[in-house]
């Protein structure tokens, strides 16, 4: 507002702002504000108000909702200001009806038409408000009012709003995919868009489709990556840059779109690899978006086909992040480390040092994401260390949710590498004793069940040391104080089963230790419910092994106690206590056998042992059972009672009083036995597309006119359509010899020897405790992270390999290449500066870019003449798009495992700016000695010449 005079603002306005900011509590704040409520109230409702006057109440509207209260008795006004003739009040009026209401506003309504008339308008002003107000106002429903207008808005002069109709047209697809599922061609022809503010946009709704269905866009992997190219080498404007970094968020949202389409996909991956190194070379690190980008290019190498030469990149900008002073960049390098670690587990031992600096580092945020790494390369060899550090920080902290997480981890990382069950048990000790109410109860029935059970062998005594030690162990836990109930339950469960087992403890001891929980812990009705079947197991194994039952005076008052209790679950356990201690030796062993909790349960579902009760009773003169299906005229009545389970009824019934009619009973179908359920399937609102499946033929369902499996409102879930691309790749490096050596160029490149994370600060002497903690984690002794440069330097020796592995080239071509143009040829979003050349005419380059989509145009821009009016499939033009050709200066060791090239790419002749015959680019032979190389490299290069590959990587 103050950079055109503050809109002639008046004085009280600028008092009212002064006053608030000036304000030293929230009630004076409030005092004002609602006196100022009270002002605009009276003041809005005059008649004859000038619009200058109008919109600078609405204005005040607006600052009084962004402080948080109400100014809905305002709202209708900003919708008539949308109806102004002005712009300027139009655009106030937009700006706060978009801050005022929803999409499911009753006043919605009223700017509908307004909408659709501004999207028509000529002044493309008022064309960009009417969008902003769509992206934020139409709902569902009305999206079929405005989408037809929105589509045509695409092909408008003005890149903004071409540029919001892509926005607009995403936030459709977000609301409602059904209503937008036939345009989405739409956002393919807009990738091509001359703008590269378009281009930007529609890698939002493009991300969104990928993530949905990755397949139908392979064929746009060699575009995105030719698009990822040439920002990454500066080809946008200036105006695009960020930090001295070249669109670094249109980089950033390619580089996940990459990620997705590569995900496990390795001939699209090898398409990414130059590309993605160039990244790693050029990208500044001294910024914290040059990071960001580096960050992103980590993350998409960890999702893509694993290549080794970009894992090594990846590691050095890991090595970087960790060595940085800033918690934000260790932050990211342990992030990103437990990416690559997936992929490569070696490479955290490079880095153990740093990790464990992390790890005792007060910042809690980078502890815990430290935790989460050392969660991800926990093995068999280091659980033990990993799960007491975790425990030690779950038993620091106070946040009942991290601590349930933490707590989860150990239980999940225990029960899959726990070098033996002694230590598994301890282990649960210590989680439960310090986290028992947040764990869940599941845990405490599988430790129940591994105490039982053992160790899965038939080592007797192995299971009776177990069990010895478990019994130990919760007999000296239950000393403390306040332990969790869930704990309560695996002790008391424990003792029951195993407290006298072993002869250590007689039964006295253990049941006066019972006794002492039930009445500690009283309130809880679980524990003492647990500590009374654990006394009838240790009384049962008395009786059952001769012994003399003497009951401790606290166990009969607890007895007493129980028994006349209001709880009807500890009653009945203190009667069948009570019943259990008067039986004799036999039936106690029957009843309760010893060590039986992991044995099967036989259940006869016949039950046959009535059989002799039963042919006892028929022998007496008692009737034989007759099934209900059997029973004469009452075959159908328990189809009714089946069927009218699931029909809601709200009347008197009295079908079960007369006998079945035919009617009635054609409704039964005979191939369906009177038990079977059948629920009528209703109708579901899917947002989609709703498919019509035919009623089916079958004879079986002939009979069936109500009662059957409703099908037509069901959405189709089997086979969808997948689209095969026909892929096309066309790379092209090309490497500067000097001295017969290859050389790489690259004006800022990441580290190329890696340095130990000790050599960083050489005074600080590394203390013995912490290297045998790196040695605990991470398997062995601490070494150095020093490893030989593999991405970016080459020896001599394999320069003279890779140079002896090409073809020298003919004089003839040597002078072809002086004489041919340097310029490269456009490309898609060639952005470069167009030269005036006398070979060739000076096209534009994004009306060479359309021909992407209309061969026509492209056809009479190289030929002129006339070219067939039929319109290409855009599907298979997408498919064709080559990738775009490196600069002459542009080298790079990774461009070897690119794909080799493509020369019968269908519709090349559409596109004379790409072919061979205008003259540009290597010749095909040069690409063809190159491909040789790759077969060398790229393939299989430990099988096809691996001293070639060892001389590579140092």
């Amino acid at each position: 507002m103050g950079s055109q005079g503050g809109f002639y603002q008046s004085k009280e306005f600028l008092d009212l702002v002064k006053s608030i900011g000036e304000a030293r509590s929230k009630a004076e704040e409030d005092r004002i504000v609602l006196n100022e409520i009270d002002t605009l109230k009276r003041r809005i409702s005059e008649p004859d108000i000038p619009k200058r006057k109008m919109k600078e109440y609405i204005i005040r509207l607006v600052y009084i909702e962004m402080l948080g209260h109400d100014a809905s008795f305002g709202y209708i006004h900003a919708v008539k200001m949308t109806h102004d003739d002005s712009l300027l009040v139009k655009r106030t009026g937009y700006l706060a009806v978009t801050l005022f209401l929803n999409e499911d506003h009753d006043l919605i309504i009223l700017i509908v038409n307004t909408i659709q008339k501004d999207l028509k308008s000529d002044n493309y002003l008022v064309v960009c408000a009417a969008l902003n107000a769509v992206c934020k106002l139409i709902n569902e429903e009305t999206i079929p009012a405005v989408l037809p207008q929105v589509v045509e808005l695409l092909a408008h002069p003005k890149e903004a709003v071409r540029k919001k109709a892509v926005m607009a047209l995403h936030r459709f697809y977000q609301k409602s995919p059904s209503s937008v599922s036939h345009l989405i061609s739409n956002f393919r022809k807009r990738l091509s868009d001359n703008d590269p503010g378009v281009m930007g946009a529609t890698l939002c709704p493009l991300f969104d489709l990928i993530t949905q269905d990755v397949n139908s866009y392979k064929d746009l992997v060699i575009s995105f990556v030719s698009i990822l190219k040439q920002v990454a080498e500066r080809r946008l404007s200036k105006a695009y840059d960020y930090h001295q970094m070249p669109a670094p968020f249109i980089q950033i949202k390619l580089l996940k779109i990459l990620a997705l389409l590569g995900s496990g996909d390795k001939q699209a991956s090898e398409n990414m690899y130059t590309v993605v190194g160039d990244i790693f070379r050029k990208c500044d690190s001294s910024s914290n978006i040059g990071n960001a980008v580096l960050y992103e290019c980590i993350c998409c190498v960890s999702s893509i086909y694993p290549n080794p030469k970009l894992l090594d990149s990846a590691a050095d900008v890991i090595s970087t992040f960790l060595k940085s002073d800033s918690h934000n960049l260790k932050y990211m390098g342990i992030d990103a480390l437990g990416r690559l670690i997936k992929i490569s587990p070696e490479i955290a031992e490079q880095h153990q040092l740093a990790v464990i600096d992390c790890l005792e580092d007060p910042d809690d945020t980078l502890k815990r994401k430290t935790f989460e790494l050392l969660y991800k390369m926990t093995k068999s060899t280091n659980v033990d260390v990993i799960v007491d550090r975790m425990i030690d920080y779950m038993i620091s902290i106070n946040d009942n949710h991290y601590k349930t997480e933490i707590a989860s981890r150990c239980v999940e990382l225990a029960e899959q590498f726990a070098p033996s069950n002694q230590w598994f048990i301890l282990t649960m000790n210590k989680v439960f004793e310090h986290a028992g109410d947040l764990v869940n109860i599941k845990v405490a029935h599988n430790l129940m069940r591994l105490i039982a059970e053992g160790f899965g062998e038939d080592d007797d005594n192995a299971d009776s040391k177990l069990r010895s030690s478990a019994v130990e162990s919760y007999l000296r836990i239950l000393g403390e104080p306040n332990l969790p109930s869930v704990f309560l339950q695996v002790i008391c469960w424990v003792l029951g089963e195993y407290g006298t087992a072993d002869g250590m403890f007689s039964a006295s001891d253990i049941t006066g230790k019972l006794c002492d929980v039930a009445e500690a812990y009283s309130s809880d009705e679980t524990v003492k419910a647990y500590a009374v079947t654990a006394l009838m197991k240790i009384y049962a194994f008395e009786i059952a092994a001769g012994r003399k039952v003497d009951m401790l005076p606290e166990c009969q008052s607890l007895m007493e106690e129980l028994l006349a209790s209001h709880s009807t679950d500890l009653q009945q356990r203190a009667y069948e206590l009570q019943a259990v201690i008067g039986l004799d030796t036999h039936t106690v062993e029957c009843i309760m056998p010893s060590d039986a909790s992991c044995e099967d349960i036989e259940v006869d579902k016949d039950l046959s042992f009535l059989n002799g009760y039963i042919q006892e009773a028929i022998e007496k003169g008692a009737q034989p059972y007759i099934p209900e299906s059997e029973r004469s005229g009452v075959l159908n009545m328990g189809n009714f009672r089946n069927q009218d389970h699931h029909e809601p009824s709200h009347g008197l019934r009295f079908e079960a009083y007369e006998l079945p009619k035919p009617a009635v009973q054609s409704r039964i179908p005979q191939a369906v036995p009177p038990s079977t359920e059948i629920v009528p399937v209703p109708e579901p609102m899917y947002p989609s597309e709703i498919y019509q499946t035919p009623t089916p033929s079958n004879p079986s369902n002939a009979g069936s006119t109500e009662l059957k499996l409703r099908l037509d409102g069901v959405q189709k879930k089997w086979g969808r359509p997948t689209y095969t691309p026909e892929t096309s790749t066309s790379t092209s490096t090309s490497q500067k010899t000097v001295n017969g050596a290859a050389q790489v160029e690259g004006a800022s490149t990441v580290n190329s020897t890696r340095e130990t994370y000790a050599s960083r600060k050489p005074q600080v002497e590394i203390s013995h405790e912490k290297q045998k903690l790196a040695a605990s984690l991470f398997g062995g002794s601490s070494k150095p992270e020093k490893r030989p440069a593999t991405g970016h330097k080459v020896s001599k020796a394999s320069s003279h390999v890779v140079e002896k592995s090409h073809v020298p080239k003919s004089s003839k071509e040597v002078a072809s290449e002086k004489t041919a143009p340097a310029q490269p040829p456009p490309d898609l979003l060639d952005l470069g500066e167009p030269t005036d050349t006398s070979t060739a005419p000076s096209l534009d380059p994004f009306t060479q870019l359309e021909g992407l989509l209309d061969t026509t145009q492209v056809a009479s821009a190289a030929n002129g003449a006339t070219a067939a009016s039929s319109s290409p499939d855009v599907m298979a033009l997408y498919a064709d798009t080559p990738i775009g050709i490196h600069n002459k200066d542009d080298t790079d060791l990774l461009s070897g495992l690119s794909n080799p090239s493509v020369t019968n790419v269908p519709g090349a002749t559409a596109k004379p700016q790409i072919t061979q015959s205008s003259g540009k680019g290597p010749n095909p032979k040069g690409s063809l000695e190159k491909d040789a190389l790759v077969r060398q490299m790229g393939v299989n290069p430990s099988s096809q010449n691996p001293n070639l590959f060892k001389d590579l990587l140092g």
